[in-house]
């Protein structure tokens, strides 16, 4: 079996409101005002979005960062500060890097599949340890593709040299659990390590 994980939201933080608050304070001083630029920002990373462009690099950070400006009404340098700190604030959750070490000693292969931006890819593996629990892995500027296209998880299959019924996959993102699904790997929709755990030890990964 081959265990996939998914890297933002599932192995690093990513909690975008509170992002935005640090970063924005003066445009984000609450939850709701957070919320309201989150979406407008990031568009829920759909495709053809300004950042799913960036995250299947198609586009640098200096155009984007005018390009979202442009089109949400912020300034070119605050849209830069808010790329500039993702990548320290997508810190590794201990909980979920406890479990990988576990799986990895247990004799289990590990892959990611990530939709990544190119720079922060190269930053992630230069600063953090645990890519070394991991046989292989694909970002998605790497290959201009991003989940849920299908095609994305079929470049996996070819670089993991696995078979899709044996591949489990982790993900905080329902959608692209459903398309791997559909792609015939099970899913396993993450929410937090202690849920990740109780999963793991369900499929007899972990005791």
């Amino acid at each position: 079996m081959a265990i996939i994980f998914d890297l933002g939201g599932v192995v690093l933080n990513w909690k975008p409101l509170e992002l935005i608050q640090q970063v924005l304070p003066h445009r984000a001083q609450n939850t709701t005002e957070a919320k309201h630029w989150a979406d407008q920002i990031f568009e829920s990373f759909k495709p053809q979005s300004d950042w799913a462009l960036f995250d299947s690099g198609l586009i640098e950070p200096e155009p984007l960062a005018l390009q979202i400006a442009q089109r949400v009404g912020l300034s070119a340098n605050e849209v830069g500060q808010l790329i500039d700190s993702i990548p320290k604030h997508l810190a590794p959750l201990a909980g979920t890097v406890q479990i990988m070490s576990e799986l990895k000693f247990a004799g289990q292969k590990l892959y990611y599949l990530s939709n990544m931006p190119a720079p922060y890819a190269h930053y992630l593996e230069q600063t953090h340890d645990f890519f070394q629990y991991f046989t292989a892995g694909v970002f998605s500027a790497r290959v201009k593709q991003m989940k849920p296209h299908p095609a994305i998880y079929q470049m996996a299959d070819e670089k993991f040299q696995v078979n899709p019924a044996d591949n489990v996959f982790i993900d905080d993102v329902m959608h692209n659990i459903q398309a791997a699904e559909s792609h015939g790997w099970k899913g396993v929709h993450f929410e937090s390590p202690q849920q990740l755990r109780r999963d793991m030890v369900a499929l007899g990964f972990l005791s």
